[in-house]
């Protein structure tokens, strides 16, 4: 009589067959581009990298792996450094901007060993080439990834001097046709006045892109939002810090504000 252990028979190892819940939520989106500034990684100062707020958004973002939803990240180094700011303490602008770039590697190096950490398979590729650490950016190698139900984080931004991480995320969305630009921050949407310093301000459930110019309501900077507008890439400004809301926009619910027509 044969005898049968975790093994199975004759010590051949049997593969249980993953079984998918038939009541698992159906995402309204297959492939997004998610938006992070540097100072969502530091935590409640924005300053740094707070291990606690990485490990949190790692979390989230597992959550849309285990839906099979296709990840882009792009996140920005306002936590560590930023250009603009350089240049007001005597810094060249062009080395401000650079110095900025490499903060953004760091934190996608720190957001990637957060992913894995949570058994997120995740692929790091900068604007600036740095093959020890990171692979360059290759828009069919990305693409691959995201075959393969890995998430890409693109740090470096576009890996030129004046562009801002906003207008990397809307080049990057449109390069891999992402169906959406999630752009992750402190305030639950856009609102008509600064919602801190307004009571009054009212937050738009829907807008246009022709009426946030008119309005001159700064969801990204020009040249960002312009690449949106042109390419009609929807963008969906949400509050990160709610539980679970990154998975709750990506399975339609009415959350933040929606840009688009």
């Amino acid at each position: 009589m044969h005898s049968f252990d975790a093994k199975g028979f004759y010590g051949v190892e049997i593969i249980p067959l993953k079984r998918t819940p038939k009541n698992r939520a159906k995402p309204k989106y297959k492939r997004i581009l998610l938006k992070l500034s540097g100072e969502a990684l530091g935590g409640v100062k924005g300053l740094g990298i707070c291990p606690k707020t990485v490990a949190d958004i790692a979390r989230q973002i597992g959550e849309l792996r285990d839906l099979g939803v296709e990840v882009v990240i792009v996140v920005g180094g306002g936590n560590i450094f930023r250009g603009l700011e350089g240049e007001d303490a005597g810094i060249d602008r062009a080395t401000g901007d650079y110095m900025g770039m490499l903060a953004t590697i760091i934190n996608s190096l720190a957001l990637q060993n957060a992913l894995e950490h949570h058994d997120v398979e995740t692929r790091v590729q900068t604007a600036i080439e740095m093959s020890e650490v990171a692979e360059p950016f290759i828009r069919r190698r990305a693409v691959r990834h995201l075959e393969k139900g890995r998430v890409v984080i693109f740090g470096g931004g576009t890996g030129n001097p004046y562009f801002s991480t906003d207008t990397a995320a809307a080049l990057r969305a449109n390069e891999i046709a992402a169906n959406v630009i999630l752009k992750a921050t402190k305030v639950d949407g856009i609102y008509d006045k600064d919602p801190e310093k307004d009571p009054t301000a009212k937050r738009f459930r829907e807008i246009s892109y022709m009426d946030c110019l008119q309005r001159q309501l700064r969801v990204m900077d020009s040249t960002a939002f312009s690449l949106c507008l042109d390419n009609k890439m929807p963008i969906i400004v949400f509050d990160l810090f709610k539980p679970h809301n990154i998975r709750n926009v990506v399975l339609g619910e009415k959350i933040g504000t929606l840009v688009g027509g």
